[in-house]
């Protein structure tokens, strides 16, 4: 089972230091990383190009790592798309950081994690 994850900042004047700390913090054992280039905020997943190469290299089990939930999504039905991705793929989500990080949204729970996620 591998960790994946998961980095993005949607203009080049915003640097990935933030996400770097939370990941680091996180102690995530032997990270697979994925990180979208600047400016990708008009192409969230699961069009960009990063999401896409980690859903190819992904598997049953793995888990994404995100250090916070924006980093991924952007409202409530982007994230039950994102949710419901995760889920057919059979993939744990991990939030690092925020309020979200606290809540169990894996794909082995989904309708919590969808629950948990709108509310």
């Amino acid at each position: 089972m591998a960790n994946l994850v998961y980095k993005r900042v949607p203009t080049d004047q915003q640097p990935t230091d933030r996400q770097n700390l939370v990941l680091a913090e996180a102690g995530i054992e032997d990270p697979v990383v994925f990180e979208e280039t600047a400016g990708t905020s008009s192409r969230l997943p699961p069009g960009a190009a990063e999401v896409r190469r980690l859903l190819a290299y992904a598997g049953p089990g793995d888990t994404v790592h995100i250090s916070g939930m924006f980093r991924l999504v952007r409202g409530t039905g982007h994230i039950l798309d994102v949710l419901g991705i995760l889920h057919r793929y059979q993939m744990g989500l991990h939030i690092h950081g925020g309020a979200f990080s606290v809540m169990g949204l894996t794909a082995r729970h989904p309708r919590t994690g969808e629950l948990l996620s709108t509310v």
